[in-house]
């Protein structure tokens, strides 16, 4: 089966909002890689040498090829990653390989049979 790594770099208030719209669209679960930092086109104010960003999360979902594109756009709604500035950002990277999805596989072919 193709898959697709789906990984979203939001905001720490709209990780749950951006899961939960995935999971909706057809995504199975995510990872979330939490308190990480970044930099956008215009350097971030500081007071005192102590950044006043928020914290930003990394979450990652392994998805079936098929569903990549709907769960997406999907992000990128409930991000509104194309309306607000440093809203977030959302890409797909094709996967040549996995391990481990032994235990999922049987529910995704079957949510996949029933989509078609």
């Amino acid at each position: 089966m193709q898959m697709k790594l789906i990984v979203a770099l939001v905001p720490d208030d709209r990780t749950a909002h951006i899961i939960d719209a995935a999971r909706e669209a057809g995504a199975t679960g995510a990872t979330v890689i939490t308190s990480v930092r970044g930099e956008g086109l215009k350097p971030q104010k500081t007071f005192l040498g102590l950044e006043l960003t928020s914290m930003r999360n990394v979450l990652l979902f392994l998805v079936a090829e098929p569903r990549a594109r709907k769960i997406l756009e999907r992000i990128r709604d409930a991000g509104q990653f194309d309306i607000e500035p440093g809203a977030g950002v959302a890409f797909q990277i094709a996967i040549e390989d996995a391990v481990g999805l032994h235990t999922q596989l049987p529910s995704i072919i079957k949510e996949l049979k029933e989509d078609a």
